[in-house]
């Protein structure tokens, strides 16, 4: 299976799809349109699976987790060690994202996708190393084209894999020092803004250390001019590894029509891909939340999304993603729980 097989399978959504989900909606026992976005989730949902009568999902969340050689700039306020640190704190449930899972019902899956630390047999741990690190994105390509199209396709075959064994809702999340830098990188190349403006500060950094990143950035893009045409060339030449198993979960997903709960920057760069790949795997998207980085505003407007979420957040993980997917199924359950005036003998609207 190639990257283009998968594009290949998704297909526009039916429209009259959600004519008929609102159609119910607009019967429930409640004033028109009074559950505002909760009601276009559901719509949304029952769009994108077809289903007209849908159960609750079972989800999951992929924390795809790799290095970045453009550490070694100076780029973060964290040493790339904190990366293998972090998947053990996954794998032990104690990090940000395992806490919100259980709240939302949903189950992490921790990727180790690129990360510069040898794990060995580590229960729960999916290794899918593709390279220990990405090279820096500053003096030369941050991988080369083949290792660009395998960290798509490692994504898109964990989507299979988790639709088959009866997946129907998937969030996106990451774990690596220095991964707002490519994110920034190919933020700007794919939306066409200044790096200025869609560089944030990261995992903390000052304003000065925000002036060097934004530096390093345009270093990197005027050394390899990478074709906006091209997602896998962008990809190829900025990086990273845990964004293009995100893009081809993104892909893998929308193939299978399952839809795909987004996180914040990271995993919108990611989206970026994605759609430039494929432009009909963004309808398939849900953006869970605005983060506090400059730039993911630029990503949602790019893709035409509206955050259900701003809660200034930038932990990234799948921090996000697991608080939209509990929206979602509360979504669904109004859409299949409410009575509607019919149902509970109830008058309606003069």
């Amino acid at each position: 299976m190639a990257i283009e097989d998968v594009t290949r399978k998704i297909q526009p959504l039916d429209a009259t799809l959600r004519v008929r989900a609102q159609g119910r909606l607009d019967r429930l026992t409640k004033p028109l349109g009074s559950l505002g976005r909760l009601e276009e989730l559901a719509a949304s949902y029952v769009a994108i699976t077809g289903e007209l009568k849908p159960n609750i999902p079972r989800g999951v969340v992929f924390t795809f987790a790799a290095d970045h050689g453009v550490a070694t700039e100076g780029v973060s306020a964290y040493p790339r060690e904190v990366t293998p640190q972090m998947v053990f704190n996954f794998l032990r449930g104690g990090a940000g994202v395992n806490a919100l899972a259980r709240h939302a019902g949903v189950d992490v899956r921790v990727v180790d996708i690129g990360v510069d630390y040898e794990f060995g047999i580590v229960p729960g741990l999916l290794d899918r190393k593709i390279m220990k690190s990405t090279r820096n994105l500053s003096v030369e390509p941050a991988m080369t084209r083949s290792q660009a199209e395998r960290a798509v396709m490692v994504g898109i075959e964990l989507a299979a894999d988790a639709v088959q064994e009866g997946i129907g809702l998937i969030g996106t999340g990451e774990m690596g020092i220095g991964n707002t830098t490519p994110s920034a990188a190919i933020t700007a190349v794919m939306t066409g803004r200044s790096v200025e403006e869609v560089t944030g500060r990261g995992t903390g950094i000052d304003e000065s250390g925000r002036a060097h990143k934004v530096a390093v950035i345009q270093r990197a893009l005027d050394l390899h001019r990478p074709d906006r045409t091209d997602p896998l060339d962008v990809l190829t030449k900025v990086g990273g590894l845990e964004i293009g198993g995100l893009a081809g979960v993104i892909l893998g997903a929308a193939a299978a029509r399952v839809p795909i709960v987004l996180d914040g920057f990271i995993a919108g760069a990611a989206a970026l891909l994605a759609v430039g790949i494929q432009p009909l795997c963004r309808d398939f998207l849900i953006a869970s939340h605005r983060s506090g980085e400059h730039g993911h505003l630029a990503i949602l407007d790019h893709l035409g999304l509206k955050a259900l979420l701003d809660l200034e957040l930038r932990l990234g993980e799948g921090t996000g993603a697991c608080l939209g997917m509990d929206l979602l199924c509360a979504a669904i359950k109004i859409y299949t729980e409410m009575a509607t005036f019919e149902e509970a003998g109830v008058c309606g609207k003069a």
